[in-house]
Order: C-alpha cells, then structure tokens, then sequence
C-alpha cells in the first residue's frame, strides 16, 4: 500500500493525476488505508504523504492550525483543517511537514486547537 501511495504523491505532485483517477484508485481500495489515531511514528521525514480513510472527530487534543504537531489526534486534526466533517468518513492527504518553532492554536469546524512550543514532527491534512 505504501508503495502505491507514493507513486500516487509523485504524479499528483506533479499534476498527472486527474481527480477522475484518483476516484477510481479509491474506488478500488488501491490508495487509502484506515487512519491511525496517532501518526507520530510516521511523520519523520517532511514531503512524505500518506493516504488514510478517516472519520472526523471532535473530541481529542489537537495542536496548531494548518501545520500539527505529529502527535495531534488524526480524527480531530482533520476536522479542524476542514478536511472532514464531525462523524463524516473521507480520504484525506497528510503530508509530513517540517517542525515549526511555535504552533498556534485557533478555533475552526467546532474544534479548538492549542499553542504548544517546540515539537519535533508535524503534518498537514487535506482533503483530496
């Protein structure tokens, strides 16, 4: 899966994929797999993308807007980013990003994320 994931990131990067092709990947089970609630272990090497079937949740710490620390709930990150909706299941993109100095926290979709300083992995979350 993880193979396939990122021959997908290099052609959509480079724009050669079609959302019609990215449906059908999806349709046949070939891009995303289910979310872990935590993607820490994941998140050490920034432009590195990952793929995963998420249901949105509200409940759960989340740090940062737009960039996360690595350890932010998935579910609640992806809310947040308006990637998903509460309870809604989709696909959603997380890109590994670099660490940021200070992440700080704001109020979107119904969820609230905190400031936190200093944090050693972080991701983006996108809806595709």
């Amino acid at each position: 899966m993880k193979v396939i994931q990122e021959l997908v990131a290099h052609f959509e990067r480079q724009n050669k994929l079609t959302r019609e092709e990215i449906g059908a990947l999806l349709d046949q089970g070939l891009l995303a797999s289910e979310a872990p609630s935590r993607i820490q272990d994941l998140c050490t090497t920034p432009g590195v993308t990952y793929y995963f079937r998420v249901t949105g949740a509200a409940d759960g710490m989340v740090w940062g807007t737009d960039v996360y620390t690595a350890d932010s709930l998935l579910a609640v990150a992806a809310v947040h980013a308006g990637a998903v909706g509460i309870g809604e299941t989709a696909v959603v993109r997380v890109t590994v990003a670099p660490p940021l100095a200070q992440y700080h926290g704001s109020v979107r979709n119904g969820v609230t994320s905190s400031d936190y300083g200093r944090f050693g992995s972080a991701y983006r979350v996108d809806r595709i």
